[in-house]
């Protein structure tokens, strides 16, 4: 399949088409680490999943002790339904 690389603004990209994401299993939105390996660019899904944290990471820095409790935000001001 060809493509052209395309200048958009100060930068330059590639357009993938659906098909070829899909057999990727990337997804808009989601993070790709791209590397030069002997000459050739290398697109790869990121181990990192959507955003700038994994879940799995937040949660292991949890203690162990924690103790979840219920918050009291005091009475509703607008016309929130508690």
């Amino acid at each position: 399949m060809l493509t052209k690389v395309q200048k958009w603004g100060n930068s330059q990209g590639v357009r993938f088409p659906q098909r070829v994401l899909e057999e990727a299993h990337i997804a808009i939105g989601d993070e790709v680490d791209i590397s030069v390996q002997e000459g050739r660019i290398v697109v790869v899904l990121s181990e990192r999943i959507r955003g700038r944290h994994r879940l799995a990471d937040l949660v292991a820095r949890i203690p162990e002790d924690y103790e979840p409790s219920e918050e009291d935000w005091g009475t509703p001001v607008g016309r929130e339904a508690w």
